[in-house]
């Protein structure tokens, strides 16, 4: 079986691959060891008795020692490339090993009952205010978040957003009726008085260009007049049309009952109360708000949103310093803050994720499991046998050095027994 070149493995399984080497070698020193006592003390057995002694125990030494290591070998792969029985356990059984340790994962580990006993042990909200707390952790989950809403906002499609946007703009603002809603909101307006301000403000405005512009008012009138009018007459016609228009506008600014303040609640009034009953204002009102916004106006308002959006979106979230990064961190910071000192809070969240956790094992379980089958049927059975030799290789190594040091002990109480008993 071919080993992965060392080059390709990573510095963890190298040092493996190095400890499993040694041992290797320990063990394979063992077995020499015991294969050389032996023959020396079979050799000289004759002339020294005591050495039948330590030829029994180097003779179980080396029994323990062989098969020990066609047991730990037989795990990897077939014994002297032999392809015996129930040999290469692991690379020929790989997928049952796969399912099976899917299986006492699903059966042991991925239980509500012990995901519920290890989460309400585990002070989740509370360890999570500490870490979030910190000012460079909210900024490090701040910065994560961006990068992750950046690419979301980059991998979306402009033409579907846009036609998401125009199907709603259709669907919840231009299909139904503006009118009554917009005489209802008028209405109250009237009834509480609250458009006054905004009067008030329309004729200080007026008021204001009055005063600015009385130029404008030269020849208004009296370029209307006959030609034989004096040029006097016709100038005084048009400063006492000015001066009348200045002080209506100054009557009216001051006397919060004048009759013009009047006729327009009046025609407020009217107004609304027609966008509510009147079909022939409400279909006026909407052939207005469809002629404004037709099909292609429609198409061009949904882009302008969306490019106007995304980029100023992406703009924020790539610059650190910008205020919706700043804010997002701080909010953050805060949540860290609570989730630190708040009981009631902390409670509410550890039994959510709790609940959550319970919950998603219950009901996927066996999926989540299944990645471990999955993933195993997909590995080579080489590379599965090298992975797994790998991981504990080193440590049954002892067992070939256990079972030489055991083998020789048992060959030595045997031998001395039976020599005690048969002589």
């Amino acid at each position: 079986m071919a080993q992965t070149p060392t080059h390709l493995l990573s510095p963890a399984d190298q040092e493996r691959r190095r400890a499993l080497r040694v041992m290797k070698g320990v063990a394979l020193g063992a077995l020499v060891f015991m294969a050389v006592l032996f023959a020396i003390a079979f050799a000289f057995q004759q002339d020294i008795p005591a050495f039948a002694y330590v030829r029994a125990a180097a003779e179980g030494g080396m029994v323990g020692a062989l098969a020990d290591w066609f047991a730990v070998t037989a795990l990897f792969r077939h014994p002297l490339g032999i392809p015996i029985p129930h040999t290469a356990i692991i690379p020929s059984r790989k997928d049952e090993i796969g399912r099976t340790l899917g299986e006492f994962v699903e059966t042991e580990f991925l239980r509500g009952d012990v995901v519920r006993t290890k989460l309400e042990s585990t002070a989740i909200a509370r360890r999570l205010g500490e870490w979030l707390a910190e000012p460079e952790h909210a900024e490090r989950v701040a910065a994560e978040a961006s990068v992750m809403a950046s690419s979301v906002l980059q991998a979306l499609s402009d033409d579907d957003v846009q036609d998401v946007i125009e199907d709603l703009a259709r669907e919840h603002l231009i299909a139904p009726e503006w009118g009554p809603p917009l005489g209802e909101w008028l209405g109250r307006i009237v009834e509480s008085g609250a458009h006054h301000g905004t009067v008030d403000m329309a004729l200080d405005t007026i008021s204001a260009w009055l005063e600015a512009n009385q130029a404008a008012f030269t020849g208004l009138v009296s370029r209307r007049l006959p030609s034989w009018v004096p040029s006097v007459a016709q100038r005084l016609v048009d400063d006492t049309v000015y001066n009348e228009a200045v002080k209506f506008v100054a009557a009216v600014r001051r006397d919060p009952e004048h009759q013009a303040r009047r006729a327009i609640d009046g025609y407020l009034s009217r107004l609304a109360d027609n966008l509510q009953h009147d079909p022939a204002t409400i279909g006026r009102f909407e052939d207005a708000k469809h002629t404004v916004f037709d099909s292609p106006r429609v198409r061009e308002l949904a882009a302008e949103a969306w490019n106007t959006a995304k980029s100023g979106l992406l703009r924020s979230l790539a610059d650190a310093d910008s205020g919706l990064r700043r804010r997002a961190a701080e909010a953050l910071a805060e949540v860290g803050q609570r989730l630190t000192t708040d009981a009631a809070l902390q409670s509410r969240v550890d039994a959510w994720v709790t609940g959550a956790a319970v919950f998603l094992v219950d009901r996927y379980r066996h999926d989540i499991a299944s990645i471990i089958t999955d993933t195993v049927e997909r590995w080579d059975p080489a590379e599965t046998t090298e992975k797994i030799e790998l991981m504990v290789g080193r440590d049954l190594q002892y067992i070939r050095l256990n079972g030489t040091v055991v083998g020789a002990l048992a060959g030595l109480a045997i031998f001395s027994i039976a020599h005690a008993v048969l002589g």
